[in-house]
């Protein structure tokens, strides 16, 4: 599926899109919609009329968290986009031709290129659904009680999120030749997934 804002199409389209015969809309782009899902979870949870304990620091703590919580949840959204649309050059730039030797080089840069800004949507899918859950914990020891299941939700939504963009990254990472390129975005998945694995067991104790 080429050309599309996944924003504009309704659930039953979207999930009729992932189940196509086309390769895209694939992994990268439900990895990003479902922490844009977590994400709006999150926001919920920070805009009900009760908090905890109806304090007004409490309700000060979680109007702070909503609005960058929307913001990365906008964020998600267009990475859907960004992910379909760089798969899709990758695509394109295998299918260059091979032959006269000229073109052979120039078909390897622009797999390179392509594979690079494959690796990079989901590593920045990656690093926003990290920067929903360092807000989880706020939402989570704060927000209103009836709602903490939701908050739950929103965190396991965001863990799967954060596990399908690094798997992404790995799998375009292996066909990559730029050695420093490859060492930065490896080592950059690694400390995220292990930041998203530690912000989510914080929030969760706050449930």
């Amino acid at each position: 599926m080429v050309n599309v804002t996944f924003a504009g199409l309704t659930v039953q389209q979207f999930l009729d899109a992932l189940a196509g015969s086309e390769p895209t809309p694939g992994g990268g782009t439900a990895s990003a919609i479902t922490g844009a899902m977590g994400a709006s979870l999150l926001v919920m949870v920070s805009g009900l009329a009760k908090s905890r304990t109806n304090a007004e620091d409490e309700k000060a703590a979680l109007a702070r968290a909503r609005e960058p919580l929307g913001a990365v949840r906008d964020r998600l959204v267009r990475l859907a986009d960004d992910d379909t649309a760089a798969f899709n050059d990758v695509m394109s730039a295998y299918r260059l031709p091979k032959v006269p030797e000229q073109e052979k080089a120039g078909r390897a840069n622009a797999i390179e290129r392509a594979l690079q800004r494959a690796t990079t949507v989901p590593l920045e899918t990656l690093r926003e659904c990290y920067h929903a859950l360092e807000l989880a914990p706020v939402v989570a020891a704060h927000g209103n009680r009836s709602a903490a299941s939701d908050v739950g939700v929103a965190i396991g939504l965001l863990e799967a999120a954060a596990a399908g963009a690094a798997a992404n990254v790995a799998i375009n990472l292996a066909g990559l030749k730029d050695a420093a390129f490859k060492s930065q975005a490896s080592a950059e998945t690694s400390s995220l997934t292990a930041n998203v694995a530690a912000r989510a067991a914080d929030a969760r104790a706050h449930l």
